[in-house]
């Protein structure tokens, strides 16, 4: 699946690494795909909230239907985070731009998760609605 095709059909994005410091990568692009009508839901022990939206500790604590789950961790931390997506039904793994882990990402796709990796979301969603 291509990124332009989970961003058309999936519109909720759990975003692992989450931060309430606006000068963060991850701050912005959840800020920006709010603004675009998706659905953020906060995933960082550290916070209680994001944008007055609920922080929650981890993917386990995700209320509902797992979609998108957006990673801004060290490639370090994805196998447990890819674990973690999996056991809870995740339809697409997507590491940030920078974030690279070939083995969670095989895993992953052995799970028959869609995948995306060194891609910022941010970006692709920009591209898309040029192309559109």
């Amino acid at each position: 699946m291509t990124p332009q095709e989970i961003l058309r059909r999936y519109k909720k994005i759990a975003v692992v690494g989450i931060s309430n410091d606006r000068t963060r990568a991850s701050n912005g692009v959840s800020r920006y795909m709010l603004g675009q009508g998706y659905e953020i839901v906060p995933v960082n022990p550290g916070i209680a909230e994001f944008e007055g939206i609920p922080a929650v500790p981890d993917l386990a604590s995700v209320p509902g239907e797992l979609e998108i789950v957006n990673i801004f961790r060290r490639p370090e931390y994805v196998p447990a985070i890819v674990e973690a997506a999996i056991a809870k039904g995740a339809k697409a793994i997507w590491m940030q731009q920078g974030i690279v882990n070939e083995e969670a990402a095989e895993r992953a796709r052995q799970a028959r998760l869609a995948v995306i990796q060194d891609r910022c979301i941010f970006v692709e969603h920009m591209a898309q609605k040029h192309e559109d």
